[in-house]
């Protein structure tokens, strides 16, 4: 799997030695998906209203404790195609922004992370 590297501070598209823009292989690329899916709101994406975690309704808001905002973070990475096991961690919780990692097993056993 391939996917365009994103830039882990702005999470913005990346450049290549040659100013294209840049590629990630696996299995980084299936960890950056997974920080992706981590990242999406429930409702976010138009072609499948149902992905992503659901901030707003049960996340936002509320004093949820962190193993429940966990285990959704962790079962929105699992909805990436080759993403047999995931593990968020959280990095820092700051006012109102929650950062973290999320580390990857894909089918064959490869481990890989990514920040969220």
């Amino acid at each position: 799997m391939r996917s365009l590297l994103l830039d882990t501070v702005t999470w913005d598209l990346a450049l290549d030695t040659s100013g294209s823009i840049a590629v990630a292989s696996n299995p980084y690329a299936m960890a950056q998906d997974a920080a992706c899916a981590i990242r999406t709101y429930q409702g976010e994406v138009y072609y499948n209203t149902a992905d992503g975690v659901p901030y707003r309704d049960q996340i936002l808001g509320q004093q949820v404790p962190l193993s429940l905002v966990r285990a959704y973070l962790e079962a929105a990475a699992l909805t990436v195609p080759g993403v047999v096991q995931a593990q968020a961690f959280f990095t820092r919780f700051e006012g109102r922004r929650l950062s973290g990692q999320v580390q990857i097993t894909d089918r064959t056993g490869a481990l890989s992370a990514a920040s969220f």
